[in-house]
């Protein structure tokens, strides 16, 4: 279909962690290049990339040096224009990442706006201020922690909502704008299919850059009117291609019509849905955020998106597995005690879930291979900012960010074949889950993976297209149908149900018991008749 991002089944590539093809123990694109058959017969329709830009990697490469280049690292724009075309050869589909809120110190912006001193043109560009006594300009604090000011040699202090080492850009400033429109034309021009905005509800600050007088309410630095008005500029340069091209937004933002905001038919396609990965494992719970975002969509005409993991947080056979389902980032439960195979189990289920609802589905990599939280990594290793700005009270982000094991029965499990050490170390454990121990296996995730996404393109009910809940079930189970023919029944209560009258069973996440579906379990189905909707 040509409004092709709308049932999509998009596949997150944090290249540093996917594959190493030079061997020097950093993934790269050569390594990506070599994976594609891989992706292909996964049976994804795109792949959402992570900055592949130049960059010191203060923050993973959100703190991009040049946003018309390769990291050196990684490769070289020749290859990344091969990449693009190769994908496109097998039917895949390429979004990037775009980190339009700020930049790298090391930004040739920014160096020059160091040099150039107070007052200048070039200083405009960012939010430079004079401070307030001996302090900062104003009380707004970093999202890494700390003071989101940093005091510059001359005296004036600079923005950065993240790390000291990304300034936040100044999006009153034309030239900003001027910019980011031609690096969204550089790289449509290069065949990308569409962008991923990293931050894109902060872009705008408040006038007067007043302190935030109360932390859980609006702040003046997130979700601003004007910031619609950025988008709406976008969207005029993405449809100016004649193939569709389109824009995916970062925003976690606690009101869903807000939310809804920038999906109008004039701002961008799809966003994040960041209620449903943050969800506990709850029916009532789940229930409550599928209906609040099929209705927050409705009006909009917007696609939803669904998303279980992604390289912020903590990985969700981890989170299943323990007392407490949700995530926050106030909280990642850091050793919390974890029962892995009770955690693989619930995420067999949600993989079928997730794969079931209306619209777009996010697979973060390894996630099919059903990994876990690297939650033991040395704290010496550790490279996350998060973990040094909050002196190790947040261990940040490096344990969902541990390169992938595909082969083998010891690290590096063919992440490369030079032997080289990855950037991360892998767990001593992760011989059952390279992806050529789970190739073939029909009880392993990588292949219930690879039935699902198989039979999400063959059902025509799924994808996108009008979800019905089915009626009169068990308190603890989620059912619907899709089409009146297509059915999904999750088991969230602690003890079998009675499977609703059927025709088929297509898949399951686990062993069923006869006719009844265990605890945590679930299933597509046939149905011989169209219910009605409650």
């Amino acid at each position: 279909m040509s409004e092709w991002w709308r049932d999509a089944a998009i596949y997150q590539v944090y290249v540093r962690s996917f594959a190493d093809g030079d061997g020097d123990g950093t993934g790269d694109l050569a390594g990506v290049r070599s994976r594609l058959p891989y992706l292909a017969e996964l049976g994804i329709d795109a792949i959402w990339f992570n900055p592949w830009y130049p960059s010191p990697m203060d923050d993973g490469g959100y703190d991009v040096s040049d946003f018309r280049d390769i990291e050196p690292v990684f490769g070289t724009l020749a290859e990344a224009e091969k990449l693009i075309q190769e994908a496109h050869n097998l039917g895949i589909r390429i979004i990037i990442d775009i980190v339009p809120n700020h930049c790298s110190d090391e930004h040739p912006w920014f160096k020059a706006a160091l040099a150039a001193g107070p007052g200048s043109v070039e200083r405009e560009r960012f939010w430079f201020r004079d401070g307030r006594g001996d302090g900062p300009p104003n009380n707004w604090q970093s999202r890494f922690g700390g003071s989101a000011w940093t005091q510059a040699p001359d005296g004036q202090w600079f923005l950065h909502l993240y790390s000291s080492r990304q300034p936040d850009l100044n999006w009153t400033n034309p030239a900003v704008h001027e910019e980011f429109a031609d690096v969204l034309r550089f790289w449509f021009n290069r065949g990308v299919d569409g962008f991923r905005i990293d931050v894109a509800d902060g872009l705008v600050k408040e006038p007067g850059l007043p302190d935030v007088t109360d932390p859980n309410g609006r702040l003046p630095y997130s979700d601003l009117d004007g910031v619609h008005e950025i988008y709406r500029e976008w969207r005029r340069i993405a449809d100016s291609y004649p193939d569709k091209r389109v824009f995916v937004g970062e925003m976690w933002l606690p009101d869903p019509q807000r939310f809804a905001m920038y999906l109008r038919q004039d701002e961008l396609h799809s966003a994040f849905n960041f209620d449903f990965l943050s969800c506990p494992w709850d029916a009532t719970r789940l229930r409550q955020v599928v209906d609040a975002t099929l209705a927050a969509h409705a009006p909009v005409n917007a696609p939803a998106t669904w998303v279980l993991s992604n390289h912020d947080v903590t990985r969700h056979v981890t989170r299943y597995g323990r007392a407490d389902t949700s995530f926050s980032f106030a909280d990642r439960q850091h050793q919390a005690p974890t029962s892995l195979e009770l955690g693989t189990r619930r995420a067999r289920a949600a993989a079928l879930l997730t794969l079931a609802l209306p619209g777009g589905a996010y697979i973060y990599q390894g996630e099919e291979l059903g990994l876990p939280e690297v939650e033991d990594l040395p704290d010496e290793l550790r490279q996350d900012p998060v973990f040094t700005r909050t002196k190790g009270t947040d261990i940040g982000r490096d344990g969902c960010r541990v390169p992938l094991p595909w082969s083998g029965d010891a690290p590096p499990y063919g992440f490369n074949t030079t032997g080289t050490p990855p950037w991360l170390p892998q767990p001593a454990t992760w011989a059952s889950s390279t992806v050529e121990s789970q190739t073939g296996d029909p009880a392993s995730m990588l292949e219930l993976y690879r039935s699902a996404l198989q039979l999400r393109r063959t059902e025509p009910g799924l994808g996108d297209g009008p979800l019905d809940w089915l009626p009169h079930q068990p308190n603890g189970v989620l059912a619907f149908t899709r089409d009146g023919a297509f059915a999904c029944v999750v088991n969230l209560s602690d003890q079998p149900v009675d499977l609703p009258p059927h025709t088929e069973i297509l898949l399951a996440s686990g062993p069923l018991d006869g006719a009844r579906l265990p605890r945590d379990t679930a299933v597509w189905l046939h149905q011989a008749t169209t219910p009605s909707s409650s």
